[in-house]
């Protein structure tokens, strides 16, 4: 059952950050398809789903949130990726605010995967002190 919520929830959040990433295409090339309701409500049901999976599998696992540090640091970087997308995609007032903020995105986004796949708050450089030189 674990490994079902969790393939759930890694396949959200691939699709979740493919979706932003075609949404701030659709920004920067100023598409009247970027107000289309399919694209403005399919985010917020993979996004819930993708939350959901996640929460469930803390639960699953007993893991309490300021219990393991990483998890803890995943969930706070969760929130500012949140804050950059939404600044990326309609609320930053100007082009070079939201393409900032989508690099701050991206960025964001990365440094979760590695945190996620480490269980390592160093992220993807906890992987340096393992690999041999």
């Amino acid at each position: 059952m674990y490994l079902t919520v969790k393939t759930i929830h890694m396949t959200c959040a691939l699709i979740s950050f493919t979706g932003f990433l075609f949404r701030a295409y659709l920004m920067v090339i100023e598409s009247k398809w970027l107000n289309h309701k399919a694209v403005l409500l399919t985010p917020h049901v993979i996004d819930s789903v993708f939350l959901a999976s996640g929460g469930t599998m803390a639960f699953m696992v007993n893991f309490g949130l300021f219990n393991q540090l990483w998890l803890t640091l995943k969930v706070t970087l969760l929130m500012f990726y949140l804050l950059f997308v939404g600044i990326a995609l309609n609320r930053g007032k100007t082009k070079q605010i939201r393409i900032g903020s989508f690099f701050l995105a991206i960025f964001t986004f990365v440094y979760i995967v590695g945190i996620a796949v480490t269980k390592n708050t160093a992220s993807w450089f906890a992987l340096q002190a393992i690999l041999p030189v």
